[in-house]
């Protein structure tokens, strides 16, 4: 695993062609995982691309998303639908979630007539998930450390240590949502695909854990900004997209302690 492309840099023109030649490759696998960068326009610029290639070939079954909860669908609607009735039918979250990214991808896969489907944890079943210890099991105890230590830096240390584990509590949850979500849109022909943050498609921690016997059928790639291949052994393939200008989401904040 960790198979990666040559970095793709601003003055490469071909960054996304380099990327495509691997989409071929794809064709075999009943599940796809596309991890992203929330903040890459890149990132997003490469689903559309992927989506718009498998629809063409009639490859995609189902487009599954964190991006919305579980229970909201665009089945049913027109390929025609106008993109006010998608976000609508997906419960659509504009503060977390700009529509301006997810937009181009979420509309290629409707208009080719492929389901959109929400696959996160609805907001009301978290806080049974932040009380069930029972979901710890599903992970090593490697994997539960690791994932301690993401709540903890990712709340920039200002979370109280009694709710690390909670939280992580509820990101298990979420991932096996997602997993769920996929395998419920398992067809007999073409693949289903999953766009999530990176952190979610992991093989050892994220999503890929709560396949269960499917995690064998299932592909997993992670897009990076920048040259540091950080999850090169979490993935089947890493696409390296350009750097971003760095961005403390920590500063100015203060733990009070």
């Amino acid at each position: 695993m960790g198979l990666s492309l040559a970095l793709l840099g601003p003055a490469h023109a071909d960054w996304q062609a380099r990327a495509s030649a691997d989409f071929a490759n794809l064709a075999p696998y009943r599940l796809i995982l596309l991890g992203e960068q929330h903040d890459a326009a890149q990132h997003h610029t490469l689903q559309t691309e992927l989506v718009s290639w498998l629809t063409a070939r009639q490859g995609l079954a189902a487009l599954v998303l964190e991006m919305a909860d579980q229970g909201h669908s665009t089945a049913g609607l027109d390929p025609s639908a106008t993109e006010t009735k998608v976000q609508t039918a997906l419960g659509w979250s504009e503060s977390g979630w700009p529509w301006a990214d997810y937009g181009p991808t979420i509309m290629a896969a409707v208009r080719a007539g492929v389901p959109v489907l929400g696959a996160n944890l609805p907001r009301p079943a978290m806080r049974a998930a932040m009380q069930n210890t029972a979901l710890e099991a599903s992970l090593s105890p490697e994997a539960l450390k690791t994932q301690d230590e993401r709540m903890r830096s990712g709340h920039c240390g200002m979370l109280p240590e009694s709710q690390i584990r909670p939280m992580t509590r509820i990101q298990i949850a979420r991932d096996q949502a997602m997993a769920q979500s996929m395998a419920k849109a398992l067809a007999p022909t073409g693949a289903v695909l999953l766009l999530a943050g990176n952190g979610h498609v992991e093989r050892h921690l994220g999503v890929p854990v709560h396949l269960g016997t499917l995690a064998a059928q299932a592909r997993v790639i992670t897009m990076q900004a920048g040259s540091a291949n950080t999850l090169g052994s979490q993935a089947d393939l890493v696409w390296p997209t350009p750097a971003l200008t760095p961005k403390d989401y920590c500063a100015g904040l203060s733990t009070g302690r």
